[in-house]
């Protein structure tokens, strides 16, 4: 079975068909650094993992390049705000987003290009553009694109172009139609700038990413993705600049869904958002990747702490099997390839739910062939549940996961766990000599701890309270 995306341009489920056979060339419209990013932000991030993983797993060699948009209207507001220089505020926020895209388990970009690096680029795309009469310079200083001179504008979001109203920053002067759009802005007294032949200025939103998606991934490639909240005037705009300058562009178009708080898309100027630094101290990072990834890339994920709770509690269920397991059997190797319902769920536009009800069911056939006391069926479902949570990566033996920089370390580990099965053999004495008290009061004190105590016929094991 042939991979299934469900592109917006054609708001179908299409196969995919690469344009290099073997290769996947992938933009993902990335970081906008203004400020620090809330768990929405980093859900594209890790929607768009998942689905290079599985372009990976497939057999596919993978391009992917994120953006980081390093200079626009919000980061030069937020200097004047502060009083900090632009670049500082953007470079400690890029940072802030690297950390919570490695926190949750998501793969580096093959080149994550920032648009102050491309100026000579955009100056080159917006020369051509103006000779064959797609864009204009105004005696200010900017440069407009105009909209009608491209017949296909708006193809992406479906919208009428009479009724059509661009959205404005400031300093938007000298338009010949209301309804064209900023490819760059003249230089103002205090802000950057950089010198073209239209006058000094800085780049249009728009521009930055056709003008870094075609120095990467060249005049065509094979997916551009980003939030549903860029598919206008964000993602309409860079098709009209790319394929007006020549450019085949993006063959799909995919679009992940918001998180949301009392059903308002999560956003800084809401005051509505979660920060990923603030989750990360109170959420394991692999249990926020299974509650931001287990859903459908095209739902919206309601964020609530029940909610957060249920996946804790889910994604339990699954580490306490392998453990169990690890425990009786020892280690096991994921399996050499997924089961093909898994495979089956994941090539239909990356229906990760599908998928994980598939890990689930293995893992309830798992938990009673331990009743059962079936050791090769136990063993062999664990092989096929890491196999699956490696390609979401979410495997918890996987050793992103099990080393320091997931849990504070396996050296860690071990000193907890031998104090605590010291503690472990004074309770199993005190209950061989029926002293139901202090076996009782040892229990309690290690669930005030933080542990939780299983007491199994082979001996108790110990768990860290979820």
């Amino acid at each position: 079975m042939s991979i299934r995306l469900h592109d917006t341009a054609s708001g179908q489920v299409r196969d995919f068909v690469p344009i290099t056979p073997g290769c996947v060339s992938i933009y993902l419209c990335g970081a906008t650094v203004q400020a620090a990013p809330h768990i929405g932000h980093i859900r594209s991030g890790l929607n768009f993992d998942i689905m290079r993983r599985w372009f990976a797993h497939r057999g596919y060699d993978v391009t992917f390049v994120r953006n980081v948009t390093d200079i626009d209207d919000k980061i030069i507001a937020k200097s004047r705000q502060s009083g900090l220089p632009w670049w500082q505020i953007g470079y400690a926020n890029e940072r802030a987003f690297n950390d919570g895209y490695t926190a949750l388990g998501c793969l580096p970009p093959t080149a994550e290009p920032r648009a102050t690096g491309h100026v000579t680029e955009m100056i080159e795309m917006m020369q051509r553009l103006i000779e064959r009469g797609h864009a204009y310079a105004t005696p200010e200083g900017n440069v407009y694109f105009s909209v009608t001179s491209y017949p296909e504008y708006l193809a992406l979001s479906h919208q009428e172009l009479d009724n059509l109203r661009q959205p404005e920053g400031d300093g938007e002067v000298g338009k010949r139609d209301p309804r064209d759009f900023a490819m760059w802005k003249a230089a103002k007294p205090g802000e950057p700038s950089w010198p073209t032949p239209w006058g000094d200025g800085r780049p249009g939103w728009h521009l930055e990413c056709s003008a870094m998606a075609h120095k990467y991934l060249g005049s065509a490639f094979d997916i551009h993705g980003g939030g549903r909240d860029l598919i206008f005037p964000h993602h309409e705009n860079e098709i009209a600049q790319s394929k007006a300058y020549g450019d085949d562009f993006a063959a799909y178009w995919l679009h992940n869904a918001w998180v949301t708080l009392s059903g308002e898309k999560m956003s800084k100027s809401l005051g509505n958002s979660v920060l990923v630094s603030e989750m990360v101290a109170n959420w394991r990072p692999i249990v926020l990747r299974y509650y931001l990834g287990t859903p459908h890339y095209r739902s919206t994920i309601e964020y609530s702490e029940e909610a957060l709770r249920e996946a804790e509690t889910g994604f339990a269920r699954i580490e306490g099997f392998i453990e169990r397991v690890v425990e009786l059997h020892g280690e096991v190797e994921p399996a050499a390839d997924v089961p093909p319902a898994f495979a089956e769920a994941m090539d239909e536009d990356f229906g990760v739910p599908g998928a994980m009800a598939i890990v689930h069911t293995a893992v309830r056939q798992g938990n009673a062939a331990l009743a059962a006391d079936d050791k090769e069926s136990a063993v062999a479902r664990l092989a096929e549940v890491r196999a699956m949570l490696g390609v979401l990566g979410m495997d918890p033996m996987d050793p992103f996961w099990a080393g320091a920089g997931a849990s504070g370390g396996d050296n860690l580990h071990e000193v907890v766990d031998s104090l605590v099965k010291l503690v472990l053999e004074q309770r199993q004495a005190a209950r061989e000599r029926k002293d139901w008290g202090t076996s009782d009061a040892i229990r309690d004190r290690l669930s005030q701890a933080g542990l939780t105590i299983e007491d199994r016929a082979e001996g108790s094991r110990w768990t860290l309270s979820k």
